[in-house]
């Protein structure tokens, strides 16, 4: 089983998006049973709260639903517990190692690095634009279901 968790600041925009996305990603390639797949936030501002109304209607369009889906914060135990641990911006990788003492086996990456940029995913709770969020999300998403693939020796039994 291979363990995916995102992460960003409240866990009600960037990295559920990045959940069901990457869930979604994961379905079409054939690979749903070798992963596990969640998200959670760096802060307590939003735990309880459903993901928010921008991410939703971004993802509905798509056929992917994240009903059901409240903000929960991220533990220490989440570092032994999930494989990659993938934050959406320089902000939430500095909470994360707060939150988990450190990174001694490597687990925590930056989720656009996985599309060969060091970017941070835009934070729609600031810009208002969920799509270029999406785009970033999309972006991501893609090269690290590729890096685990790879990595891993994963085929894929189907194009996602």
């Amino acid at each position: 089983m291979i363990r995916v968790l995102f992460c960003c600041h409240g866990n009600i925009c960037r990295s559920p998006m990045a959940e069901f996305v990457f869930k979604d990603m994961v379905a079409k390639a054939g690979l749903s049973r070798s992963f596990e797949i969640a998200s959670a936030a760096t802060s307590r501002e939003e735990i309880g709260n459903p993901v928010h109304p921008g991410t939703r209607k971004i993802l509905e369009p798509l056929g992917i639903s994240c009903r059901g889906k409240y903000a929960v914060q991220a533990t220490k135990s989440d570092y032994a517990h999930y494989d990659y641990l993938i934050g959406m911006d320089s902000w939430n990788i500095r909470n994360m190692l707060r939150i988990f003492g450190s990174d001694p086996e490597h687990k925590v990456y930056k989720l656009l690095e996985f599309a060969d940029r060091p970017d941070d995913v835009a934070d729609p709770w600031y810009t208002g634009n969920f799509d270029v969020t999406y785009r970033d999300v999309l972006e991501g998403c893609e090269g690290l279901l590729k890096h685990i693939q790879k990595e891993r020796g994963l085929s894929v039994n189907r194009q996602f």
